[in-house]
């Protein structure tokens, strides 16, 4: 392993305590600085990481940072990001890499033109989880597969969450906040995309926040809170996805994929290393299966360090731009579609990642 990246992190926010806990056991990343409009905020998280507090402005011309984490609002995703690339800091990022495929190209268009890299969230799909279930579909237990199954559904975040606009406003909606989980662990199964079908809804339900400060706010609805999508892989499997803030109660899987000798139950794909189980047609009562690819014990900052990785060894990032602008991509056909009563072609495409294996760390391999 050469030195360690030097991260620099934009907003502290909720999701930041994520990345902060697993830094530790990431020896190829070393925090240096955060910045947050908030100052007194980021003044606390300092101190609580023991790294220099700074100004957006200042940790962005800061020669001390190699790389920005870029955890702001979705709004701000692609200003910050290009802001960096144009300081010369490599950039990963919260899901989704733009609120449109119109912002993000620029993005890595910069990239590109800079020899720079940009990553991504989410990189869950790293963990043994989502690694295991692709071991077992790369390795044939179930034949061939024929197509994938998707439900994810809660009533809203506005019942947890202390500061939920945002999931109601572009960028939000259960499309671009759960979706990335799902879509990027189809991708990572199946392969790009090609074409998609769907359609989207909102209701009419008041949403209100539920607890802190602003318990019993309205939030302003401005996304379809319920949508569903069908996805033709260039493979040729066909996957069903369908994600809400509707639903107060389901008894439907979250995650299946069919092939002609069984089902894999994939386990949550916003969790990095949760069970897989396996039913065949010998035996079609469901197992679970043993942990066969994938960083073991990962969380939040996998990504970053396999970014790091990559950049040392000049192999492709697995949980790279290129990735998240196909999934983008995805996400807004899909609401094209369903909009327009329309089968949409994607423009876009990717290459599929490249496998995890077990026990592989990613500052290592």
């Amino acid at each position: 392993m050469g030195s360690p990246l030097n991260v620099g992190v934009i907003g502290v926010g909720v999701i930041s305590r994520q990345y902060f806990e697993h830094f530790p056991q990431l020896p190829n990343l070393r925090l240096t600085a955060v910045a947050d409009l908030d100052r007194e905020r980021a003044a606390a998280v300092a101190a609580e990481q023991g790294v220099a507090a700074l100004t957006v402005d200042e940790l962005l011309t800061d020669a001390r940072v190699d790389a920005v984490l870029n955890l702001t609002i979705p709004a701000a995703h692609a200003d910050v990001a290009v802001r960096a690339l144009e300081a010369g800091k490599h950039v990963y990022g919260e899901k989704p890499l733009a609120l449109s495929t119109e912002e993000a190209a620029p993005v890595l268009e910069r990239a590109s033109a800079l020899g720079l890299r940009v990553g991504s969230a989410p990189d869950t799909v790293l963990g043994t989880g989502i690694q295991t279930a692709r071991a077992l579909l790369d390795d044939g237990r179930i034949g061939d597969p024929v197509a994938a199954a998707v439900a994810w559904s809660a009533p809203g975040h506005e019942l947890w969450h202390p500061a939920p606009a945002f999931y109601y406003q572009p960028g939000g909606g259960p499309l671009f906040d759960m979706g990335p989980y799902y879509l990027t662990s189809l991708v990572t199964f199946f392969g790009p995309v090609v074409r998609v079908s769907g359609a989207a809804v909102r209701s009419t339900r008041e949403r209100r926040i539920g607890t802190g400060p602003n318990e019993g706010t309205v939030i302003p609805v401005d996304v379809d809170t319920h949508v569903t999508a069908i996805l033709e892989h260039a493979s040729g499997v066909v996957s069903t996805v369908t994600v809400s803030f509707e639903v107060w109660a389901t008894r439907t899987p979250k995650f299946e994929v069919y092939g002609t000798a069984g089902t894999i139950a994939v386990p949550d794909p916003n969790m990095f290393s949760d069970t897989v189980e396996l039913a065949t047609a010998d035996d079609r009562e469901f197992h679970p299966v043993p942990v066969a690819a994938g960083y073991a014990d990962a969380g939040r900052g996998y990504g970053l360090a396999d970014l790091a990785r990559a950049i040392e060894t000049d192999r492709p990032d697995r949980a790279s731009g290129e990735l998240a602008f196909h999934v983008l991509e995805i996400m807004e056909a899909v609401l094209r579609a369903g909009s327009t009563h329309t089968v949409v072609e994607l423009a876009s495409t990717v290459e599929r990642p490249a496998a995890v294996p077990l026990g592989a760390r990613p500052e290592s391999w």
